[in-house]
């Protein structure tokens, strides 16, 4: 099963793409530095190997840190506004709540022991700096490093610049085949033409190509790829017309900034017109993209669909494209600096609107297959789809939002997209934005009713139940006057949600049955069935009304194993074991309990976890397993503090949280509850997780 990212206690750090060569000084330099300073700044110019330096030192360190060491990249990140939630993202921070971003962030933070790498700051540097600011004050074990083209002017900074690779002739006594920049040429011509050798024939050439290209790692390598088709001398010659060309051409910029322009510009000239057409219209993807998408955001009369396959596979062969393959498929990346080329090139040709635009539809499209999608037997697909379009996704909707006359497919967007705000981990995010694209379609509307009950949905998942009914009621009321009968009824389920989480049962009882009996026949099953059966059966136990809610429950569970649906079944499941816990069938419960959590392992679903464990810990008092019960008290007690707001805020919630907290530590003593709670607050969500389902078992016994 895929464990949700952000959950490894030891961090998310990507892997290593490719083997990495030198800087055997730069990286005892940079190790020293992060030993003495809480923040270490890697600056250099674009394509010099910050990043590539920061990672393999990452890997190198990574044991130093018991909490882990944590990647953000944004490098593609627009709003200045967004970077604390990336981070956060990045940190697999699922706090749902409605607090202040750096409040959690901080939080969260707290007393780990833990590196935070930033990565690509300068476009956000004020941005970078406060937060960085932030979290060291707030937390006294955090060290931090960063990348940018510029220091992030702290006062405790410690700022170590990457210079360009050694080239051959700068150290007198240095061997020309151990020279940094030739052995770089050489791993990477030999990945390209696999019998290639550095000889006495052509070290020669190798070394004066080095020295031109001014030791730059992304330089050479764009060099190295041309092997396939040319000599090293052939490469050498044409690099050097280059160049010629290139005199004079910018007598303002860095020499070393005109060599890697002039490298990138010379690998843009030696690919195909239509390579060079699809370089440029790739840019406006952000982090990873997949071949279809390349097809229907790139292609036109110029460039039709049936050739971008080719033109993509000539891109990775010339290393211009990066290409990942995994479990769920095939993915492409254009690196920053190849990716900032592009795009200047692309507003070069007026083509730069058109493309945004086209993006923006296929992101549209790819989310409206999702919402229909969601409740059959492709959710899991679906859920890791959407989480690798993530920034894609981000990218369109701030278009979106940003374009005059675009405001109403932003709406549309946020409103399909309920699933992943809801139930992929980005409740946060999703807020954010539905708010503010409320806010720039003040106008009543059916797509501003959408957007305003997923908003309720959102709100609600945070526990913010007073947020989710103001949002409801809203969409009841502009429902009526732009005749909208499904945001009625979609709405009435929201305010009867909000009811629930606040306690008032009868309310909440009205309000989801209206909403079961209007959507019987609907054949949409989220969010307006499903959910609704399996809250009216919480409010049915909370009430004693226990051999209804059962029904409900395993009449929602059938339909659920028809269609595929897994996310409401974990729910289900959970709510089941309520109903069993409450009439004394613990042992049945806890089947429920642990068959919710297997499924709820396929998702990014926190809090639906969170309240899993709640039942579990109540569950183990009933079958006097205590110290196993105290354990997950602790881990619950500390993984709420970094997921939101303890048991939703739900009163009834809260009140079975500290019966069962009391009958524990009365039954087990105060002493001996407080050794397995503290041992317990030490879990991570995912050990506490395996804990329930009864795979630390040794834990339990010691």
């Amino acid at each position: 099963m895929a464990t949700p990212t952000g959950w490894r206690r030891e961090g998310n750090l990507p892997a290593e793409l490719t083997s990495f060569v030198g800087r055997t000084r730069l990286l005892a330099n940079l190790k020293r530095h992060l030993a003495e300073s809480r923040l270490v700044t890697v600056t250099g110019i674009g394509g010099v190997g910050k990043s590539r330096t920061v990672l393999r030192l990452a890997h190198q360190v990574r044991a130093h840190y018991p909490d882990g060491v944590w990647f953000a990249d944004l490098a593609r990140l627009q709003d200045a506004g967004m970077v604390k939630h990336t981070i956060s993202s990045a940190l697999g921070i699922a706090d749902q709540s409605s607090r202040a971003e750096s409040e959690s962030l901080s939080e969260w933070v707290g007393e780990r022991d833990m590196l935070l790498i930033i990565d690509t700051c300068e476009h956000l540097i004020q941005g970078c700096a406060e937060l960085v600011h932030e979290l060291l004050e707030a937390a006294p074990n955090l060290k931090v490093l960063a990348t940018s083209r510029q220091s992030l002017h702290l006062p405790y900074e410690h700022v170590v610049p990457v210079p360009p690779l050694q080239v051959p002739g700068e150290d007198p006594a240095e061997s020309l085949f151990t020279n940094e920049s030739v052995q770089l040429f050489a791993v990477r011509a030999g990945a390209s033409v696999p019998d290639f050798q550095l000889d006495e024939d052509n070290i020669e050439a190798v070394a004066e190509l080095c020295r031109r290209l001014d030791g730059i790692p992304l330089a050479i390598e764009l060099a190295a790829v041309r092997l396939r088709a040319l000599s090293v001398e052939q490469i050498l010659g044409l690099l050097t017309d280059r160049f010629s060309l290139l005199a004079g051409a910018s007598r303002t910029a860095l020499p070393r900034h005109q060599t890697l322009r002039a490298a990138i510009g010379w690998s843009h000239e030696l690919c195909e017109p239509a390579e060079r057409l699809l370089w440029a219209r790739l840019s406006v993807f952000a982090g990873d993209f997949e071949l279809d998408a390349a097809r229907f955001v790139c292609s036109d009369g110029r460039l039709p669909s049936e050739d971008i396959t080719d033109l993509v596979t000539g891109l990775v062969e010339k290393s211009i494209l990066l290409i990942r393959s995994n479990h769920a498929g095939v993915r492409y990346k254009l690196i920053d600096t190849l990716a900032e080329y592009g795009e200047e090139w692309l507003d070069k040709l007026g083509q730069y609107e058109q493309l945004r635009r086209r993006h923006l539809d296929y992101y549209l499209s790819l989310a409206q297959r999702g919402e229909d999608a969601w409740s059959g037997p492709r959710q899991i697909y679906w859920f890791v789809r959407m989480r690798q379009e993530h920034d894609n996704v981000r990218v369109a909707l701030e278009y979106a939002l940003r374009t005059p006359g675009k405001e109403p497919l932003a709406l549309v967007l946020l409103s399909s997209l309920w699933f992943m705000w809801v139930c992929c981990g980005f409740a946060r995010e999703g807020r954010l934005y539905l708010e503010r694209a409320l806010e720039a379609n003040p106008t009543p509307s059916k797509e501003r009713c959408k957007a305003l009950w997923v908003l309720s949905y959102v709100r609600n998942s945070q526990g913010d139940s007073v947020g989710g009914q103001t949002a409801a009621e809203t969409c009841s009321t502009e429902a009526i006057r732009v005749g909208d009968s499904r945001a009625v009824i979609l709405a009435s389920k929201m305010q009867g949600t909000a009811a629930m989480l606040q306690g008032d049962m009868p309310k909440a009882s009205a309000l989801l049955g209206v909403a079961i009996e209007f959507n019987t026949d609907n054949k949409e099953l989220n969010p307006g069935l499903l959910p609704a059966i399996v809250e009216l059966s919480i409010v049915l136990t909370a009430r004693g009304e226990f051999y209804e809610a059962e029904s409900l429950l395993q009449d929602c569970l059938q339909v659920c194993r028809e269609r595929g649906e897994l996310w409401v079944m974990s729910h289900a499941q959970w709510a089941l074991a309520g109903a069993r816990l409450a009439t004394d069938r613990p042992q049945e419960a806890l089947h429920n309990v642990r068959e919710g959590l297997r499924i709820k392992l396929h998702f990014h679903d926190t809090l639906g976890t969170l309240l899993a464990l709640e039942s579990s810990a109540r569950i183990f008092v009933a079958l006097d397993r205590l110290p196993l019960a105290a354990h997950l008290l602790g881990a619950l007690q500390q993984n709420w503090k970094s997921a939101g707001l303890p048991q939703l805020g739900a009163p009834f919630l809260s009140a079975d949280h500290n019966a069962c907290v009391r009958d524990c530590s009365r039954r087990m003593g105060e002493v001996a509850y407080k050794s397995a709670f503290e041992e317990g607050a030490r879990l991570d969500l995912d050990e506490a997780s395996a804990m329930a389902l009864g795979e630390l078992v040794a834990l339990e016994e010691g």
